[in-house]
């Protein structure tokens, strides 16, 4: 019985061979470009060499891709999506290339504080965007998205900055700051941090939920698209959740202590700390590159590589012979999936999630317990909206199950992906 496997397998090659193709031929091919030599396209992948540059004016230096390689592998090992997406730096463990520690502190008024700090800096990185397709990005320790920062509810974050780069950036984050000093911002606090200069910022983790920190020097979204942004992830305590359940839920009838223990539980399966570890947990920053800096939009993705997460060619038992570049996220059905989405598109208004075959549910900003959406299949986010996606495979057969964006030009430009359910 035929699976899919090769039909997907072709839908990704030729999708991404096509638009490595047109942005290779003419970096200042226009997003319209690149979807009209899609549409006149053949469905065949085509094996080419060459190379394919986004130039970033006085910032761009010579690209180190050189040939492209096989049609529908990524040539950099430099960043791995298939491990950023399950990549979570806690303070206790996280990325070899961030320096990170967890200790306790006098909060200043007779008690301790926990403190997780980070270690930034911020540089000027080639990256690769789409196989054999380069983007001189500004990035946090050296990748975009910058790393996915992990904390409990009240914890201090804590961030020494360091700007190696020779525009002035800054760390504005998305949570609940109630000091101006430590917004981010050009207005309050040290202002923008020039190059070679450093700052320690430092936040009070609240709410609970999924948010996001970027830089906020101006021009705002060219500081934004270029890549400086991340994920920062506040799991509730279940605790506080236990004294305080109304801050939790979207709910104003009677909390007896059945709804009690039901949110604490809830609590305890998002937050690393407890038994976050029962539920297969995946972040996906959904991002788009301007590989012309005409203001649009040629390259979109989930975790910056184009067609990252989708088919190469492969014998359906976990060889890939198409490199490992290219390859669906692996799941396991008995298992429930919960997926931290984030956009933070520049150019485009919305972005947006679809599931094919699969119903979720949907906590916005993943402030609550309790979903704000049910049993739907696309969910729309505008610039920096963000929530939770919770899956569950239980009941479906094994294979492929594709999800993407459900703007069709996003799909067909990068943003398309497959689970392969086991």
């Amino acid at each position: 019985m035929n699976d899919g496997r090769d039909q997907a397998a072709e839908l990704t090659q030729s999708l991404a061979a096509r638009l490595r193709e047109r942005i290779g031929e003419d970096a200042a091919v226009s997003r319209r470009a690149v979807l009209g030599a899609l549409g006149v396209a053949g469905a065949g992948a085509v094996g080419l060499s060459g190379r394919g540059e986004a130039h970033g004016g006085h910032d761009h230096e010579e690209s180190p891709h050189g040939n492209f390689g096989a049609v529908g592998a990524y040539e950099s090992t430099a960043f791995d999506p298939h491990a950023f997406l399950r990549q979570f730096n806690t303070g206790f463990e996280g990325q070899d290339g961030l320096e990170q520690r967890v200790y306790e502190r006098d909060d200043g008024s007779g008690g301790t504080e926990r403190v997780r700090e980070f270690d930034f800096v911020a540089n000027l990185s080639e990256i690769e965007i789409a196989p054999g397709v380069s983007f001189p990005a500004w990035t946090y320790n050296n990748q975009v998205p910058g790393p996915t920062l992990r904390v409990t509810e009240g914890d201090v974050i804590r961030i020494n900055f360091t700007n190696g780069q020779r525009h002035a950036h800054t760390i504005h984050p998305h949570v609940r700051n109630v000091d101006p000093a430590m917004d981010g911002i050009p207005q309050t606090g040290p202002g923008v941090i020039d190059q070679g200069d450093s700052y320690t910022y430092e936040w009070k983790a609240q709410p609970a939920g999924v948010h996001f920190y970027h830089c906020h020097s101006l021009p705002l979204k060219e500081h934004i698209h270029r890549g400086l942004y991340g994920a920062l992830i506040v799991d509730p305590d279940p605790d506080r959740v236990r004294r305080n359940p109304r801050d939790y839920v979207n709910y104003h009838g009677p909390v007896d202590e059945e709804y009690r223990r039901d949110l604490v539980q809830r609590a305890e399966l998002r937050n690393h700390e407890y038994r976050a570890d029962e539920v297969d947990e995946m972040v996906m920053v959904m991002n788009g590159f301007d590989t012309n800096f005409d203001g649009e939009n040629e390259v979109y993705a989930a975790n910056t590589r184009g067609f990252a997460y989708g088919v190469a060619d492969t014998d359906g038992k976990g060889s890939w012979e198409g490199g490992p570049t290219i390859r669906p996220i692996q799941i396991d059905r008995e298992q429930r999936q919960r997926i931290y989405l984030l956009n933070v598109i520049e150019f485009d208004p919305i972005n947006s999630l679809h599931t094919h075959s699969q119903f979720f549910d949907y906590y916005d900003h993943g402030t609550t317990l309790l979903p704000t959406h049910k049993t739907i299949d696309t969910i729309m986010q505008c610039q920096a909206q963000r929530g939770i996606v919770e899956l569950d495979y239980s009941d479906h057969q094994p294979g492929l199950y594709m999800f993407h964006a459900h703007q069709s030009e996003f799909a067909e430009l990068g943003w398309m992906s497959f689970f392969e359910v086991n």
